[in-house]
């Protein structure tokens, strides 16, 4: 046992005045966070984050969570909080993620669970408050997307990018990035796709929003929409996001007057990320020893493939994708 987990345990134990209890691995994470599930004896739950101090700051988590709670998206309620120690106890949202739900039974499952992921996503994006949150700036956009060629190209493919390459990775980036600035600015969950998402009442249970800023309104639909780790078909992507977009500008969020328009900053919005993701992917498996995020790799590749080749200002990315594969 290390001892980061004794001293949660002694920590919990506290917390519930000496309630029996046992401890258990609630979820993994991509960062230095850990999730363990308090099961009480009585029957109730807890979940439990252990967030090493040097490496993750508890503060926003505990904020965000308020913001949300206020925006009347259930999220997570602190009880008991021990910033020192990077330890939080918090309530538990429950076991099935919609991940799980939509692996078992997609067909059946996935309108309402939409449907309600869609509703919490428009209460949370119209409590948006200006410089509440991180701006999701040039360059933090830019910096995400610079992830993608010393992680993806040169570590894992073994291909640095040549200097005509590296110059017609700019110019997208460069499209890429007036694209995501023009759009209206709301609150950004930043990972809002279905691992995130719980089977909850009331539903979506929202988690992993530490990292929330305030920044392109199309951004949480693309995670959403174009996921790590499940896809669907490009016409019920663009129903789902057509109902989403229509609810939005009658609710008076800051999207695009006509919906071609706001499917365009999708789609970039969503190569943006696509291109974040292979880097991020890379580094967790060469720097973090975290290689099963590459098994999904394929999947974001198609993502931005096909977004690329469907736009003449794109295309320079859509030969580099291919030169990279060859």
């Amino acid at each position: 046992m290390d001892s980061r987990l004794a001293a949660l345990e002694r920590w919990v134990a506290a917390q519930l005045s000496g309630a029996p209890f046992t401890l258990a691995p609630a979820s993994a994470d991509a960062s230095s966070r850990r999730y363990f599930r308090a099961s009480l004896h009585s029957g109730a739950s807890y979940v439990v984050m252990d967030a090493p101090p040097a490496t993750e700051d508890c503060v926003p988590f505990v904020r965000i969570a308020g913001l949300l709670r206020a925006a009347g998206v259930h999220a997570p309620e602190v009880i008991a909080q021990d910033l020192a120690q990077g330890f939080l106890l918090l309530t538990d949202l429950g076991r099935e993620t919609y991940l799980d739900a939509l692996r078992r039974d997609a067909g059946a499952r996935a309108p309402a669970l939409f449907r309600d992921a869609i509703d919490a996503l428009l209460r949370w994006q119209l409590a948006t408050r200006p410089r509440v949150l991180p701006p999701y700036d040039e360059a933090l956009l830019r910096r995400e997307m610079g992830l993608f060629r010393p992680w993806y190209a040169a570590r894992h493919l073994g291909k640095p990018l040549s200097p005509a390459q590296g110059q017609a990775m700019s110019l997208v980036e460069d499209e890429l990035l007036r694209s995501a600035l023009a759009q209206g600015r709301v609150y950004v969950h930043r990972d809002y796709m279905p691992r995130n998402l719980m089977v909850a009442t009331p539903n979506p249970g929202v988690l992993d929003f530490q990292d929330a800023v305030e920044g392109p309104v199309s951004y949480d639909m693309v995670s959403l929409l174009r996921d790590a780790f499940v896809s669907w078909d490009e016409e019920q992507v663009l129903d789902w996001t057509a109902r989403y977009w229509e609810r939005a500008r009658k609710a008076g969020l800051p999207v695009a007057a006509d919906f071609a328009e706001f499917w365009r900053g999708f789609e970039w919005m969503g190569l943006q990320r696509h291109l974040k993701v292979l880097g991020i992917f890379a580094r967790l498996a060469y720097r973090d020893g975290k290689p099963a995020y590459l098994e999904d790799r394929p999947r974001f590749l198609g993502y931005a493939r096909a977004v690329a080749q469907r736009y003449g200002a794109l295309a320079p990315l859509a030969k580099l994708l291919d030169e990279l594969q060859s």
